[in-house]
């Protein structure tokens, strides 16, 4: 789901990636027995059939038609990849490459079309999901369901302000309890939140995600927003929305159906800039602000010490029961890693104005003394720094008393050159580079006592980017969009099919 073009700062360099080196060769065989390797995707990203099958809008489909500005070439995800009626075919792809577990989010409008559980359930919602399940284990995959992708429903967003309200909390955990009622005997790993900084950053402080909020300072082609408060809102009912359909899991399913729950979340890795002690210190903040935001709450009930001395007031609180509902809400966690950044400490003050991304006092950088953090790829912000897996792997473990983790996503992209013949797309030797590296140091950081239980790779099909449209593409499978949306093997494909079989 990537989309961190969320801070600033991203120059156009370009490398070529190292060849491998022989000691860093990888294989199935080095993973544990019971380690999963599968592929992930999001309904927005991949279903389309956006007015079919009794799904209601989502503030998705509002942003990208009312702001079609906002997104690469002005597209959206109408039709997306056509998964909603293509997934018989897509799920024989995923097994014939041999993978064994398929991450994917429901659209919580397909399932109550209004948001809500007086706007009643939708049954063609309910079934078309069914299919896709029982598609999955009938192929020997694995079911890996995030409950929300970003796709919030617009019904709720017009009626109370979405995750702006608290109101969220029980819209979310209602429908939460339908998909572990309906689903539930057969799905057995459940994820709440996709990415929760991304969609509150994003959304609420950049405005580049939906539904496009910031202060207008800040962006003048933005909604109007509070980039110095309503991030830190969206985030703190995000916490709260997650817990909440956490204990309905707990009280209600878990016993019976003998599943897990967790949440995704998503972190650079975060280097100091030099060897002083400023930027070593601003380096950690950094990591709080990302990641700590998230991780503090969910292991200790309460938001990291940096971020309540610098945001201050602006930080909501828990109360004590919900700290205690919060901590320890998860049997997983679910860990999204792409890129790293260089730190520097500053005391930039955005003239007054409060931002998130003022608040952590920290500068954010792809290059020091000229030479780039790693090889750039499609997207501005992806520069590949395959080591800070294993950094953030093991930090984790440290930091956090080694949680269970799945590596939920991981990938990298390429432009989407229209001109290139469709035999030169299909090669994409820096892709398969990428997640050899990329494994190679996850598997370090098993040796060195990290708790990770799979890897799904970003992602099975080129497919709608967010704010980038259709003009990048992150698929080890490519979609000619040209032509009916046919699906071919890259070469990365074919380089996962003969990893798994090792």
């Amino acid at each position: 789901m990537p989309r961190l073009a969320l801070l600033p700062l991203l120059l156009p360099f370009f490398f070529a990636v190292p060849t491998a080196k022989p000691e860093k060769i990888i294989s199935r065989s080095q993973f544990p027995k019971g380690f999963l390797f599968g592929t992930a995707s999001s309904a927005y990203q991949y279903e389309g059939a956006v007015r079919e099958g009794g799904r209601g809008p989502s503030i998705w489909d509002t942003y990208t038609h009312t702001h079609p500005e906002k997104i690469a070439n002005g597209s959206n995800g109408d039709i997306a990849i056509d998964s909603y009626h293509r997934y018989q075919e897509d799920v024989k792809i995923m097994k014939d490459i041999g993978f064994k577990a398929y991450r994917f989010s429901i659209s919580w409008t397909r399932i109550l079309p209004n948001g809500k559980l007086s706007g009643g359930i939708n049954m063609e919602g309910i079934k078309y999901y069914d299919n896709l399940i029982n598609k999955l284990i009938s192929e020997g995959v694995e079911p890996f369901v995030t409950l929300f992708h970003w796709d919030s429903p617009q019904a709720l967003e017009q009626q109370y302000g979405g995750f702006l309200s608290q109101h969220i909390v029980e819209d979310f955990r209602d429908y939460a309890n339908i998909c572990f009622r309906e689903f539930g005997d057969r799905v057995k790993n459940w994820i709440t939140f996709n990415e929760p900084w991304s969609f509150s950053v994003g959304g609420y402080s950049s405005g580049i995600l939906a539904p496009g909020r910031c202060s207008s300072w800040e962006n003048s082609g933005c909604s109007i927003g509070d980039s110095g408060k309503e991030p830190y809102i969206v985030a703190h009912n995000q916490l709260l929305a997650h817990a909440a359909a956490v204990q309905v899991y707990r009280d209600k399913y878990q016993g019976m159906q003998k599943g897990k729950i967790g949440i995704t979340l998503v972190s650079n890795w975060m280097i100091p800039y030099s060897n002083s002690k400023k930027d070593k210190d601003a380096a950690k903040r950094a990591l709080e602000f990302m990641y700590g935001w998230f991780m503090d709450p969910l292991t200790k009930g309460d938001y990291p010490l940096s971020m309540k001395t610098l945001v201050g007031n602006r930080l909501p609180r828990f109360t004590k029961q919900q700290s205690k509902e919060i901590n320890g809400s998860f049997d997983f966690i679910g860990l999204n890693y792409y890129t790293a950044r260089y730190i520097q400490n500053t005391n930039y003050s955005n003239n007054g104005n409060k931002s998130y991304n003022a608040d952590s006092l920290t500068n954010q950088t792809v290059e020091r003394h000229g030479t780039a953090i790693g090889p750039k790829a499609g997207s501005p912000w992806l520069y590949i720094y395959p080591k800070g897996i294993e950094e953030l792997l093991l930090y984790t473990k440290k930091t956090y008393n080694n949680p269970t983790i799945y590596i939920t996503e991981n990938g990298v992209d390429e432009i989407n050159n229209e001109n290139l013949p469709l035999q030169e797309a299909l090669v994409d030797n820096t892709r398969i580079e990428f997640y050899r590296q990329h494994l190679f140091h996850i598997r370090r950081a098993l040796k060195e006592g990290a708790d990770v239980r799979g890897y799904f790779a970003w992602s099975l099909f080129d497919n709608f980017e967010w704010m980038d449209g259709y003009t990048v593409r992150f698929g080890i499978n490519y979609i000619d969009y040209k032509d009916g949306l046919k699906r071919y093997p890259k070469h990365s494909s074919k380089w996962f099919q003969d990893f798994l079989h090792k």
